[in-house]
């Protein structure tokens, strides 16, 4: 037997049908997108990770001890008239 509440449900018109149709499937498609991209990523991250491993680690370098910034040179200005018009 259904209940009270179920009987006086307006049913949805034809309208309404078709567009939760649509609705239901858009949403299926751009799930499935997700599910794919979310794949995708944790696949390319394990990748990375595992070339990172396998890497030697990187070596920070030492500035150049004759460079120009430890010298005290100042840097080069432009001279006046040599804006664009």
């Amino acid at each position: 037997m259904k209940k009270i509440a179920d009987v006086f449900k307006p049913k949805p018109t034809t309208r309404e049908f078709r567009g939760d149709t649509t609705t239901s499937a858009a949403r299926q498609i751009t799930e499935g997108e997700k599910v794919a991209r979310e794949a995708k990523t944790e696949r390319l991250r394990l990748a990375r990770l595992a070339k990172e491993a396998a890497e030697p680690p990187m070596t920070t370098r030492k500035p150049n001890p004759g460079s120009v910034k430890e010298r005290g040179v100042p840097a080069k200005k432009k001279p006046a008239g040599s804006g664009q018009i």
